[in-house]
């Protein structure tokens, strides 16, 4: 530890830590804008869609939830070993009926926002059916999570970060990360206690705010005919019954 830090005091210990002449770029918020870009082609057979919703910051209180619906949102390959046998409510439902050749949830975090969304590769002659039970198990976060699925996502979600500290680089990678968003190293048990202490009523409020009747930017190209267009997506982010 001594060797590490003598080193880097003698290589990055004259870096400026504030813009020259004292002089900081003021940078405007960011705003996210509902939007949709399609390329089409109708000689594949298959499509690539990405679907986000605006998100968080790695500092805001909505982060863990965020991550927390990721993991229960989860991912599925059709090449995986595991097939058709996934915890994940909505990759059970695609995979049975055979709605996407893969399809995972992303959360991506940044300074004042973030992005939340899913990414999907999918036959053409499926995408109506895919829509529709990935606008279905979004919104069912706004209403019906169980406690089951929480507590599953949040035990996942604790063995995905231990698993990508696995190895020098990944921890190195890791401590300037946080340093960069918190100012300080946070320690996988306070990382741990924060996961937590997520409840099942905070993944319908982060639902809510993220979610629910919000607008979407979608993109797709490939064989997306079928793909149903912007207003039908943005209508099927709220259900009228429940």
């Amino acid at each position: 530890h001594t060797e590490l830090c003598s080193m880097s005091s003698e290589h990055f210990g004259k870096l400026q830590s504030t813009p020259q002449g004292s002089v900081e770029v003021v940078m405007d918020p960011a705003v996210f804008t509902g939007s949709d870009i399609r390329v089409r082609f109708d000689s594949m057979d298959k499509a690539h869609i990405a679907l986000a919703f605006e998100g968080a910051s790695w500092t805001s209180e909505y982060a863990f939830p965020l991550m927390c619906m990721q993991a229960m949102l989860g991912s599925y390959d059709r090449a995986s070993g595991m097939g058709k046998n996934v915890a994940s409510r909505m990759c059970q439902e695609i995979a049975m009926n055979e709605a996407a050749h893969s399809v995972s949830t992303f959360n991506t975090c940044y300074k004042d926002t973030g992005l939340f969304g899913i990414y999907a590769v999918a036959p053409d002659n499926k995408l109506d059916e895919l829509m529709w039970n990935v606008m279905n198990n979004l919104v069912r976060l706004v209403h019906t999570p169980s406690d089951e699925e929480v507590e599953r996502a949040k035990v996942n979600l604790k063995a995905t970060m231990l698993m990508a500290l696995d190895g020098h680089s990944n921890v190195v990678e890791d401590i300037g990360r946080q340093l960069l968003t918190y100012g300080r190293r946070i320690t996988p048990a306070e990382i741990f206690a924060r996961i937590d202490a997520v409840t099942t009523a905070d993944i319908k409020a982060t639902a809510t705010k993220f979610i629910n009747d919000e607008d979407h930017a979608l993109a797709a190209v490939g064989g997306i005919h079928e793909l149903p267009d912007y207003s039908w997506i943005r209508r099927h982010s709220y259900w009228l019954r429940y």
